[in-house]
């Protein structure tokens, strides 16, 4: 009971985090948008940030994942814990930025809204709904994953389902970027100024079905760990 409290401490810890991360993201996208003059990003020319600006904003977003591995870093004490701590908080973050971004500026207008999620390695993009519902996935892994108890071995169905994870990020990556990936041969400069074609929404919930296939097998690793521990205190 004792260290169920404590995991459950350092969630709400994590996710407090998240929340001033979601803030401070929202008003420096805002800052940055109303400069440029996008604060709805889809229309002509949707990235001007030429001169500083460009690479700047690149190595925020690199910040920005490096400040969220930290914190996941520092709860956990397990790879999976801190996979899950890190999860929980990419996931808060990125739900709650999208909130604090439609308080500030009114938009997104609707979770159907295009926006630039990511620019690294090129211009990440999806209507809302699509990083929103990812976000939620990875808050459910993560806390599960974070709950997990520290003696609990991986299984082969274990390496299976994350194959299978790791397949459904490869394909929601490739969703997020095809049309930056078919303009990337005309150049850089190029490839920035493409607007997405209709987002394809099939090849996406395919991505987020296999990316959800860890859930229900930690769920099910928690619960049998949880129904020996009586066996093994009775036997020692």
């Amino acid at each position: 009971m004792k260290r169920l409290g404590r995991e459950r401490s350092r969630w709400l810890v994590v996710v407090l985090f998240a929340v001033g991360m979601a803030w401070v993201e929202a008003a420096s996208v805002y800052y940055l948008r109303a400069m440029t003059d996008r604060i709805d990003p889809y229309q002509e020319n949707p990235l001007p940030i030429a001169g500083v600006l460009g690479p700047v904003e690149l190595v925020r977003e690199a910040a920005t994942l490096l400040m969220l591995l930290t914190i996941g870093m520092l709860a956990g004490r397990t790879w999976h814990k801190r996979l899950g701590y890190t999860a929980i908080a990419f996931g808060v973050w990125d739900i709650l930025y999208y909130v604090f971004l439609r308080l500030i500026s009114g938009w997104p207008k609707s979770l159907l809204d295009w926006d630039i999620l990511f620019l690294l390695p090129l211009p990440w993009w999806g209507p809302v709904l699509a990083p929103v519902s990812i976000a939620l996935l990875m808050v459910v892994w993560g806390t599960f994953a974070s709950q997990l108890p520290d003696r609990s071995p991986a299984t082969s169905l274990t390496r299976i389902v994350w194959g299978l994870g790791s397949l459904g990020i490869v394909l929601a990556l490739y969703v997020f970027m095809a049309d930056s990936l078919r303009a990337v041969h005309e150049g850089l400069d190029i490839t920035r100024q493409v607007l997405p074609r209709p987002f394809n929404w099939s090849a996406f919930w395919v991505a987020v079905t296999l990316m959800a296939a860890p859930v229900p097998e930690i769920v099910w690793r928690i619960r049998s760990r949880r129904q020996r521990l009586p066996a093994e205190r009775w036997a020692g």
